[in-house]
């Protein structure tokens, strides 16, 4: 383990913090501590920086509610600066995205690159708040809870019979159907992206399949 002593502040007595998502390692943004924010974050297991313009502690989330929970710090080669990775509630930047780098210089920004499952999810919330004429969206939140689990059933049926044939086309047509009726179910429910995303990394999933072979077992 690194002493904090050995990290290198500046002049002002900082150090960037690069901050990124635990679950996806997406940068999240850039801001800056000092010996006493990285004092409370490491105390707290939330992120809490210096704010440059105001010349003041800020903790992530204390207005917003958009909290991080930090996961790990680490500090590069030379000490100077840290990477922290974290579990977000909400969004990182106060405009509202996910990430704070979304204004692109060259190429594209990622967001428009890959398709944005915030995004949908934002416009089947706004559905259901709406409840908009003619929208199906808007008709699956009116008839209720049982009628999108029956759909989200059903659909998870299409998957099962478009894999056993074997047919590419049809099975990613079934899985964005279900995709779509899952989304639903967690507006529905009061789940985020976020939820899913911090407990997919708590399991480490990819390695370690407990569950599943207790239940085969």
């Amino acid at each position: 383990m690194m002493d904090l002593d050995a990290l290198k502040f500046d002049e002002k007595g900082l150090i960037p913090a690069v901050v990124v998502d635990a679950a996806d390692g997406r940068v999240l943004t850039l801001a800056y501590m000092n010996r006493e924010s990285l004092a409370i974050s490491l105390a707290e297991k939330r992120t809490c920086f210096y704010s440059r313009s105001r010349q003041t502690l800020w903790r992530k989330g204390e207005t917003s509610g958009n909290v991080q929970h930090i996961v790990s710090i680490t500090a590069d080669c030379d000490g100077d600066a840290l990477l922290v990775r974290v579990n977000k509630e909400g969004p990182a930047c106060h405009t509202g995205r996910e990430s704070c780098f979304f204004q692109p210089v060259l190429g594209a920004a990622p967001e428009e690159i890959d398709f944005s499952y915030q995004t949908l999810m934002e416009l089947i919330r706004g559905r259901k708040a709406e409840n908009k004429e003619g929208s199906y969206t808007s008709y699956l939140f009116a008839k209720g809870l049982d009628k999108i689990l029956k759909k989200v059933g059903e659909e998870s049926t299409e998957v099962i019979i478009a894999a056993k044939a074997q047919d590419k086309k049809e099975t990613i047509y079934e899985i964005a159907d279900l995709a779509y009726h899952v989304m639903v179910l967690m507006i529905e429910a009061g789940i985020s992206l976020d939820d899913i995303r911090a407990e997919l990394a708590s399991r480490h999933v990819i390695d370690h399949k407990v569950k599943q072979e207790k239940m085969t077992s």
